[in-house]
């Protein structure tokens, strides 16, 4: 893989996660949840393309992370996120499952589990 593709795959994702916080300060908290889950997903994706391998197309956080695991990468630096929480939101922050919008199903209490401000959790070893 190229360095530019990978750098691409970590901007992409730093963007999604300013967004993410755009979303919650300004009281959007299913959108805030969605758009965390999507700056993890691309960040992992970016690690494992960073390794020079293609990932999946999954959208299941722990699957990205057994990959690293499987090639040798230590992620315990992933230990104080939300990985677990971020992949149940990925779909019910997105799509009514009923009658009821995923807006109405989020509160500040979702976004803030979905965005640590612990600055461990935010680090980009690639910036």
């Amino acid at each position: 893989m190229t360095q530019a593709r990978t750098g691409a795959w970590w901007r992409r994702a730093h963007n999604d996660l300013e967004l993410a916080e755009l979303a919650r300060s300004n009281g959007f908290h299913a959108q805030a949840c969605f758009f965390a889950t999507q700056a993890a997903e691309k960040a992992l994706k970016g690690a494992i393309l960073e390794l020079g391998c293609q990932p999946p197309h999954t959208q299941v956080l722990g699957q990205l992370v057994k990959l690293l695991t499987a090639e040798g990468l230590d992620v315990t630096a992933l230990d104080p996120l939300p990985l677990p929480a971020l992949s149940r939101m990925t779909v019910t922050s997105r799509y009514p499952l009923d009658d009821t919008p995923p807006s109405e199903l989020f509160d500040a209490r979702d976004s803030d589990q979905a965005l640590p401000t612990d600055q461990r959790a935010r680090a980009n070893p690639r910036a």
